[in-house]
């Protein structure tokens, strides 16, 4: 029995398996089974699941379908649940993992001027040229990469500037947003995601660092009815989509190829550009709500602002450099590829 036998029995007797794919597992050979740790209804769960679970199925003819599992374990525990055999697939977010991804936090730096999917491709394609040799998924197959769109400073209190930031209890998630947080003066709090709407509303944080997308899948909008948007975002978000491996190399070498030609560049894509969409929601259901207010940082403040992501984007290139990773080179092809899908 591993480590999250215990959990995971207790979390299949509350009910919350539930089937994503377009198949039954009854027509299909094979059944991967995925963990995710949002909500039923959030979008991961709710699109990006059902569209990987399409392309895979459509790769194989219908022979490898999915079955979506909520709630196995905690968001900082999927790695080791996917590496355990407890799961097939998940998703992790790097920020939970503090110091066991570095690489990561190169696209979590504010100010790219890019999409989400278009972000995303060219994580995937640093990843293959530049991070791989930092062995950071060892033990797992990596088959995604997802950066999330720009995070904005959500509050309850209306935020005009950046002056007003200082002091203020804000969740972040990790990563970059936790090195931005405390850059502004403010007091960062580490709470996953799907704790937001609980902390925010118990007053135990002033405001969160979020993507919009929050303002709908966490409900944000009622809790924090104040956004101050600092144009490229105060900092991203990244996300790997893995596979155990052994599972993998279970599979007919036919299948594996499938999987190939979808994991990698494929997923990454799709993966992206979903979370272009639900931000588009979330500023929707913000500009909706009737009560909610939205501040764009003054140029002045872009400015101010500006100078300190200067100092943030430094630290992160040395500390990447220190992995052995070329960073100014991998920096500069992100760049590259942003300005060339333009």
């Amino acid at each position: 029995m591993n480590k999250f036998s215990t959990l995971i029995g207790a979390a299949l007797m509350m009910g919350v398996a539930g089937q994503v794919s377009t198949a039954t597992a009854a027509d299909a050979e094979y059944t991967l089974v995925i963990s995710s740790w949002t909500p039923p209804g959030a979008a991961m769960n709710s699109i990006m699941w059902p569209n990987l679970t399409k392309m895979i199925e459509e790769a194989t003819d219908g022979r490898v379908t999915t079955e979506l599992k909520i709630g196995l374990a905690p968001p900082p525990a999927q790695f080791d649940i996917v590496q355990d055999q407890a799961a097939d697939l998940s998703w992790i977010f790097h920020g939970y993992n503090p110091g066991r991804f570095v690489t990561p936090t190169m696209l979590e730096l504010p100010g790219y001027d890019a999409s989400s999917e278009t972000l995303s491709v060219a994580y995937w394609h640093a990843y293959e040229n530049y991070f791989a040799k930092a062995n950071e998924y060892q033990g797992v197959k990596l088959i995604g990469l997802m950066v999330h769109g720009p995070g904005q400073m959500n509050s309850s209190a209306q935020v005009e500037t950046l002056e007003q930031m200082k002091d203020l209890k804000v969740r972040v998630g990790g990563g970059v947003s936790s090195m931005v947080a405390e850059a502004v003066g403010a007091k960062g709090i580490s709470v996953p995601s799907p704790k937001l709407y609980e902390t925010l509303a118990s007053h135990a944080a002033d405001a969160t660092l979020s993507p919009i997308e929050s303002r709908k899948s966490f409900n944000l909008t009622e809790v924090t009815k104040n956004v101050y948007v600092m144009p490229g975002g105060f900092y991203r978000g990244t996300f790997a989509l893995i596979m155990n491996q052994e599972k993998f190399d279970s599979l007919p070498a036919d299948i594996q190829e499938a999987l190939d030609g979808v994991f990698g560049e494929a997923a990454s894509r799709m993966a992206g550009k979903v979370w272009d969409e639900i931000d588009e929601d979330g500023w929707e259901a913000t500009r909706s709500a009737g009560d909610n207010v939205i501040v764009e940082a003054s140029q002045a403040d872009q400015e101010s602002f500006a100078a300190i992501a200067a100092n943030v984007r430094k630290q992160v290139l040395e500390n990447v450099s220190a992995t052995g990773v070329d960073a100014n080179a991998a920096f500069e092809a992100i760049q590259s590829e942003i300005g060339a899908a333009r």
